[in-house]
């Protein structure tokens, strides 16, 4: 029996010392390195992503205190840090209402599709003498509105005339055409507002590209207003 130390096995050329991994590492670097930047730039893409500029601020809406289709209050404070679209419509509206809140149920539905529910929809009338609440319920109903995410809002006449006209920036003249049957000049347009109550822009109702940007805009507004909470550009 030898007292020696025992016979090592000769090392073949190539091999490394260390665990498999750092074996591996050493034989195949560039492999490893291009993997790591996969997964680094995977990470980095919804902090590094372009996305656009939100729309500026154009006017900020006076102070109110109206009521939901429920009875419930709708203030500046209970939309306080919330992004919505308003719509101005009147539940006996003989011509653009219609068209008005169909482009709403048509928001609705892509907001529900996309799993955004941050953005809320809300439906001022304009001839607040005849929609109470419970005729605006009514109305919500026969609509299809998810009145989780739409509501829609009235208060006394000139409560809603210092909104739509002071804060709005539109018409709200009532007229009697020749058959009897009454109508209300307003605009036909949506209105987007950020969670301070600034107002961001108006879009068409009118046909698919307004809604294609009152859609995208509202998420960019939305983008904002999370940003300054903290993060970085999140979707919705």
């Amino acid at each position: 029996m030898s007292d020696g130390p025992e016979p090592r096995e000769p090392e073949l050329p190539g091999m490394v010392e260390g665990g498999w991994l750092r074996r591996k590492f050493m034989q195949y670097p560039w492999h490893f390195a291009t993997v790591a930047g996969f997964v680094l730039v995977t990470a980095m893409r919804p902090c590094t992503r372009h996305v656009p500029e939100p729309p500026p601020v154009l006017s900020q809406l006076p102070a109110f205190e109206l009521v939901d289709q429920d009875g419930q209050p709708f203030t500046p404070e209970s939309m306080r840090g919330q992004v919505w679209v308003a719509g101005l419509i009147f539940t006996s509206c003989p011509s653009t209402c219609p068209k008005i809140s169909r482009a709403m149920l048509g928001l609705q539905e892509r907001y529900v599709q996309h799993g955004i529910d941050a953005v809320k929809l809300i439906s001022f009338s304009v001839d607040p003498e005849t929609d109470t609440p419970a005729v605006l319920k009514t109305y919500a109903g026969h609509l299809g509105a998810d009145e989780s995410r739409w509501r829609f809002v009235t208060g006394p006449y000139e409560a809603m005339e210092k909104l739509v006209v002071g804060g709005f920036a539109t018409a709200m003249d009532k007229r009697t055409g020749p058959s009897g049957m009454i109508d209300i000049a307003h605009t036909t347009k949506l209105v987007l507002i950020d969670g301070d109550g600034n107002i961001r822009g108006y879009y068409s109702s009118d046909d698919e590209l307004g809604l294609d940007e009152v859609f995208h805009r509202s998420q960019h507004v939305l983008r904002e207003m999370r940003q300054r909470s903290g993060g970085c550009n999140r979707s919705p």
